[in-house]
C-alpha cells in the first residue's frame, strides 16, 4: 500500500510538472496531442490534487499499517524472551534441585556402606570368639 502510494503521488507530481514545464496550453503525451480549455484544465487539475491526497493517504495508512505490526511483533518478541527466561530460572533451579538430591542419595549410599560395614566388623568379630 506505501509503495501504491508513493506511485500515485508521484504521478500527481509529474502531472504538476508537465503542466508547470510547458509554455503553452497545448500537451503532448504518450505521443497524443492535447489542447484543454478552462474547464478540462481545472478538472485535471482537481483530478490530480485528488490522486495526490489519495496517495498521501495510502502512504499514511500503510505506514500506520506497518507501525502496528511492528509494535504487535516487538511485544510477541518480548513475551517469548520473557517466557524463555522464567523457562531458564526454572531449569537451573531444577537442576540445583537435582543436584541437591543427588548429594544427599550419594552421602546417604556412603552412610549406608559404612553401616553395612561396621556391621560386618561386628558380626565378624563374633564368629571370631566362638
Amino acid at each position: 500500500m506505501i509503495v501504491l502510494g508513493v506511485l500515485l503521488i508521484l504521478l500527481a507530481g509529474a502531472a504538476v510538472a508537465l503542466v508547470l514545464t510547458e509554455e503553452s496550453a497545448r500537451y503532448i503525451l504518450f505521443g497524443y496531442t492535447f489542447e484543454p480549455n478552462h474547464v478540462e484544465m481545472f478538472l485535471a487539475g482537481a483530478a490530480a490534487a485528488a490522486v495526490l491526497l489519495l496517495g498521501l493517504w495510502m502512504l499514511g495508512s500503510g505506514s500506520r499499517r506497518t507501525a502496528k505490526q511492528r509494535r504487535r511483533l516487538r511485544s510477541a518478541r518480548a513475551e517469548a524472551s520473557d517466557r524463555v527466561a522464567r523457562l531458564e530460572g526454572e531449569k537451573r533451579d531444577l537442576e540445583r534441585k537435582l543436584e541437591r538430591e543427588h548429594a544427599q542419595a550419594e552421602q546417604a549410599q556412603t552412610e549406608h556402606a559404612l553401616d553395612d560395614r561396621s556391621g560386618d566388623r561386628l558380626v565378624a568379630r563374633g564368629e571370631d570368639r566362638r
